[in-house]
């Protein structure tokens, strides 16, 4: 149970092995249970911050069981756990967790590369949240070349809807003819952003995938599949390591 995460009070008595989501309902009808002193009714919701007892006894919450995912996300699907219009999107390639988990952030539909899935919201707040600046590494593919011009606009910041982007790094990985690939390092999230950023400069962006956020890596998990991040990658998700000796 979540610290400010409001469930059923059916439910929780459940969790904690008292009743059936039934018999609960039936105890809250009795007048058997109370929240913070009050008589408790049908329809009530507790978070782990209030007082529950049933027949004169506290209940306990049990310790919420976390889930943290890495997905390799494949070009094609749309980052939302459903689809009114019938798209591929990577609910279907995390079905078979065991847990409902939601996506951290997003990747738009021609990107790939790594998502984070939890049931955590705080945890997702935090990744997510601007003043934690969690870098965000993305290899980035364009046409046709890059000049010096482009890369300081893009590392300084481009206008777009009226706003400037924050700062950037870009690292030239690889050049020839008519393509170029790039390493870009963010801390923002906003929609499209890179693909907005390449164009407004006046480059078209072939392919977008990204490969790391905060201190963990994509690695070689295949495109399509998932794993549980490890305690240590967890803590790793919120960290910041230097890039070549800078930091945004």
């Amino acid at each position: 149970m979540a610290k400010n995460e409001p469930i059923r009070l059916q439910k929780l008595i459940s969790q904690c092995g008292i009743a059936s989501r039934r018999k609960a309902e039936e105890l809250i009808l009795q007048g058997k249970v109370k929240i913070n002193g009050r008589t408790a009714e049908l329809g009530d919701k507790v978070t782990a911050e209030d007082k529950v007892f049933v027949n004169g006894k506290r209940l306990i919450a049990p310790k919420a069981s976390y889930r943290y995912i890495m997905l390799h996300k494949p070009r094609g699907f749309i980052t939302t756990m459903n689809d009114e219009r019938g798209r591929k999107c990577v609910a279907e390639l995390v079905a078979d967790v065991g847990e409902r988990v939601y996506p951290i952030g997003r990747l738009d539909k021609d990107s790939e590369g790594m998502l984070v899935f939890t049931n955590d919201g705080e945890f997702a707040n935090k990744v997510m949240h601007p003043r934690n600046s969690v870098y965000k590494y993305y290899r980035v593919t364009v046409r046709p070349s890059i000049s010096e011009e482009q890369l300081v606009k893009l590392e300084t910041g481009v206008e777009i809807d009226g706003q400037k982007t924050a700062p950037a790094i870009v690292h030239v990985l690889h050049k020839e003819e008519g393509r170029v690939v790039l390493e870009m390092i963010l801390h923002e999230g906003k929609n499209r952003e890179i693909r907005r950023m390449c164009e407004a400069v006046g480059l078209e962006v072939a392919r977008l995938k990204r490969t790391q956020i905060g201190g963990v890596k994509l690695g070689m998990l295949k495109q399509g599949a998932w794993r549980d991040l490890t305690p240590q990658e967890v803590k790793k998700l919120l960290a910041n390591p230097l890039v070549n000796g800078k930091s945004i």
